[in-house]
């Protein structure tokens, strides 16, 4: 019996031992998973590289843009400008005509408006009357200057009479046959005679000045009938400025009031013309971008209007100063709280491209790139650039 229980004993321990058996099948698999810490580090390793690739290629980038930078100098403070002319009337007087409208685009010899042109034609008519009778006045001094030839010619002969006269009486005289009252009755005549004479050269002296000096003197460079004529150009001037015609190619500007039947007086201005055919910008640069900038360098402008549309342009001059410099009231930076402030050069650039035909109005604001041929390059970084220095 004892045999028998051992045996059995035995079996159940076997059967209680036989579960186990699969349990340990999962133990001997656990070794393969022991190398997945190769592939962690080397995870660790690309993620370093891309934290470090990242700023490296940032400060390499931003480096680049550095070094070849500075040639192209930009602003957005700029404005596009239009010569803006005041129209006014030379004469004064009423209006009669009216041509123009406001905002009305205008060519070059356009009428604008005109005048009562009445009374400078009654003008004109008395001045030709004033350059008639001048002329006539200087045929007349000229006859009178032939008159005083004349005059002086008798007189001459009458002295030569009178002396003879006076020689034959005193010889009868020193002969004792012709009594003394003869002979002061010719002495007497002769100096009548030689007073006519000079009162005949006197005449013809104030005749000749009366001539200019010159007695062949054509009658229109007398100076009574030039100025007579100038009179009569005025007068012409004034008839021909009754009629104001545009003085360029432009757009009408603040002439909703100007109406007809207005009188309007002589240097009054009456409304503004903008020229379209003169176009420049005025662009305010910073103080340290003029530092390789100067006149004749090209430049490209953006006009806000049309953003897809570039325009040719070129650096006519450069301002004489900042703004401040010429502001009514110049800031004082004597009491002590100055603080530094980046001031602004005006610059002007003149428009050269051909086909700039849109319509440009004068106060669009632009964007302003100039380009100067210099760039900062490695030299820069080292304090080695030379003065103007261009970096290829």
């Amino acid at each position: 019996m004892n045999a028998v229980a051992k045996v059995e004993e035995n079996a159940a321990k076997v059967e209680m031992e036989a579960p186990a058996q699969p349990a340990a099948a999962p133990v001997a698999v656990a070794p393969p998973v022991q190398p997945v810490a190769a592939p962690k580090k080397k995870r660790r390793i690309g993620r370093l590289f891309l934290m470090l690739a990242l700023p490296a290629a940032l400060v390499i980038g931003g480096g680049y843009v550095w070094v070849t930078g500075g040639r192209y100098q930009e602003t957005e403070n700029a404005n596009l400008q239009q010569a803006k002319v005041s129209i006014a009337s030379d004469t004064a007087g009423r209006i009669v005509q009216v041509a123009i409208a406001d905002n009305q685009i205008v060519k070059q010899g356009d009428l604008l408006f005109a005048i009562d042109p009445e009374p400078y034609r009654i003008a004109l008519a008395q001045a030709d009357a004033a350059v008639a009778a001048a002329r006539l006045n200087v045929e007349q001094l000229r006859a009178a200057y032939s008159q005083a030839l004349a005059q002086q010619k008798s007189d001459s002969s009458e002295v030569d009479y009178a002396q003879s006269q006076y020689g034959r009486a005193a010889d009868l005289a020193q002969k004792g046959i012709n009594a003394k009252s003869s002979l002061d009755q010719a002495r007497n005549d002769l100096d009548k005679a030689k007073q006519q004479l000079a009162v005949a050269e006197q005449g013809i002296i104030s005749a000749k000045a009366a001539l200019g000096g010159n007695p062949d003197i054509e009658t229109d460079k007398h100076p009574t009938v030039m100025s007579a004529l100038a009179a009569r150009d005025k007068a012409a001037y004034d008839l021909a400025q009754t009629t104001v015609k545009a003085p360029a190619d432009g757009i009408v500007s603040q002439a909703s009031s100007f109406k007809v039947g207005q009188y309007v007086g002589a240097g009054t201005p009456l409304f503004a013309l903008v020229e379209t055919g003169d176009t420049w910008i005025d662009a305010n640069f910073k103080e340290t971008q003029l530092t390789n900038m100067k006149p004749g360098q090209k430049a490209e402008i953006v006009v806000d209007t049309y953003p897809g549309r570039t325009f040719e342009a070129t650096v006519k001059a450069i301002g004489a100063g900042t703004g401040a410099e010429f502001s009514l009231l110049p800031a004082q930076n004597a009491t002590g709280n100055w603080v530094k402030v980046t001031q602004r050069i005006p610059v002007r650039l003149q428009l050269t491209d051909p086909d700039a035909t849109m319509a440009l109005r004068t106060g669009m604001s632009a964007t302003v790139t100039v380009d100067t041929g210099v760039a900062r390059g490695f030299p820069a970084i080292f304090g080695h650039a030379k003065a103007g220095e261009v970096v290829q």
